[in-house]
């Protein structure tokens, strides 16, 4: 099974919410999010990399943190659409990759997911869910903000287990 079957096999074994089916066709079918790159130089920084990044971040959270009670969509929504916003922002250049990077990504990437739902009619997203993927790049944020950040962890743990691992992936697994 390549990445792109094993990330849409999750989303339909876990994912329900009105709305689902159409943001899954977005991704597959109007943004390069199977092909796209998680980064420049960094993890994932080939062909395909956001999808593998995404899937890994999604086994680290559940594989680490999952836990009887918890929401196993709300944990794949987390996870495999924590860096939505990368979509169609890197562009081949020789060897590697251009990112035309936008600030706030964790931003981004919620306000993206909640309007992507929100348009397909669908319930949105949990102030959770929100919170987990704004909050998933952790204290890599301005230091104005980490406050907040700390405040989202005291408010819902899961805000910590999505950044961690986001971390894990990324630094750990190095996709």
């Amino acid at each position: 099974m390549d990445y792109r079957e094993e990330f849409l096999q999750i989303w339909h074994q876990h994912v329900s919410r009105p709305g689902s089916e159409k943001l899954l066709d977005w991704l597959d079918n109007k943004t390069d999010f199977f092909s796209a790159p998680a980064s420049t130089r960094f993890h994932g920084a080939c062909e395909g990399g956001l999808c593998m990044h995404s899937l890994n971040v999604y086994h680290a959270l559940h594989d680490t943190f999952f836990t009887e009670g918890d929401s196993e969509e709300s944990f794949a929504i987390c996870a495999l659409l924590h860096d939505l916003c990368k979509v169609e922002e890197y562009e081949k250049d020789g060897d590697g990759w251009k990112h035309y990077k936008l600030k706030g990504h964790g931003e981004r990437s919620a306000a993206l997911a909640e309007e992507l739902l929100n348009d397909a009619g669908a319930l949105s997203l949990t102030e959770e869910e929100m919170l987990c993927i704004r909050w998933h790049m952790g204290f890599a944020d301005d230091k104005e903000n980490w406050n907040c950040y700390g405040a989202a962890i005291e408010k819902y743990q899961n805000v910590l287990w999505t950044h961690t691992a986001d971390m894990v992936a990324s630094r750990v697994l190095g996709v």
